[in-house]
């Protein structure tokens, strides 16, 4: 016998305490630059630049964000979730295709091409961005919203991860569609799709986050103030000499709301994705 108390799965008491308290204080310690950031919003400029940290707003205003509406503050928002919605959705349906032709097809020249788009992956942004920004202007681009979303469609990081979760699909399965007379358009879309379906949850949140902050492509393709996205206009709202805190809160405040929303929709599959690739080791 041992005088350790546990539970009927047999973990102790202590380690479960323990662990609920280490992982109050990580949520504590993540939410509080969020926090941080929305309180301030609907603080005024004295209670901002206090010398002595101020935890919640002792006289609530609304003023900053009347101030950020003054500028085109929906349509910086509207540009950015655009932006960041069509590159989702495309770099989903591109990555998945390809995930699937790569990880279940079997043709001359895969195995360059997947080392290609592995070496890729390996490929920071910032080298590439000079070449882009040429072929966005040959195309007639320049300075057009469209300029940030095509770069991001062929995600190499999308195809990779969707090509693993493609392999995972019994061959078995596929062959019966075939005997059935499905085609390859309609035995992905019917039978695969489903298969996959976390894995694309998965892909959905990274696309969105990942051009949601890629703020150095936005600042490179997009010059117009029309054309700004939120994040992109809330760094140039600061001031070369002093910054406006108030104002940037409620744009950065603002600029939270579409990442928490598209989380929330996409936690199911995102959770089963990340455990799905966990065990697949």
């Amino acid at each position: 016998m041992t005088n350790k108390k546990t539970d009927l799965s047999g973990t102790s008491t202590g380690y479960k305490v323990f662990a609920v308290v280490i992982l109050v204080l990580i949520t504590l310690f993540f939410l509080f630059p969020l926090y941080w950031i929305v309180t301030g919003s609907f603080k005024d400029a004295i209670e901002i630049n206090a010398r002595e940290p101020i935890w919640f707003p002792q006289n609530p205003t609304v003023d900053n964000y009347a101030r950020l509406f003054e500028h085109p503050a929906f349509l910086w928002l509207f540009n950015i979730v655009f932006i960041s919605a069509m590159a989702m959705i495309l770099t989903c349906i591109t990555a998945s295709l390809a995930g699937y032709a790569l990880g279940k097809k079997r043709f001359y020249g895969r195995g360059i091409l997947f080392t290609i788009i592995i070496c890729a992956m390996a490929l920071p942004k910032q080298v590439i961005v000079i070449p882009l920004l040429q072929e966005m202007t040959a195309i007639g681009l320049n300075d057009n919203i469209w300029a940030v979303i095509l770069p991001t469609v062929g995600w190499p990081f999308g195809v990779f991860l969707m090509k693993q979760f493609s392999e995972t699909v019994p061959t078995e399965i596929l062959e019966a569609a075939r005997v059935d007379g499905a085609g390859e358009l309609r035995t992905f879309f019917s039978v695969v799709f489903p298969m996959i379906k976390p894995g694309i949850g998965a892909l959905a949140i990274f696309t969105f986050v990942n051009t949601w902050n890629d703020y150095f492509l936005q600042l490179v393709m997009l010059t117009s103030e029309k054309n700004w996205t939120l994040p992109l206009a809330i760094a140039n709202l600061q001031g070369e000499m002093s910054s406006d805190f108030g104002l940037i809160m409620a744009g950065a405040a603002l600029a939270s709301i579409p990442i928490i929303v598209v989380f929330i929709a996409f936690q199911k599959y995102f959770t089963q994705g990340i455990a799905m690739g966990a065990v697949k080791g």
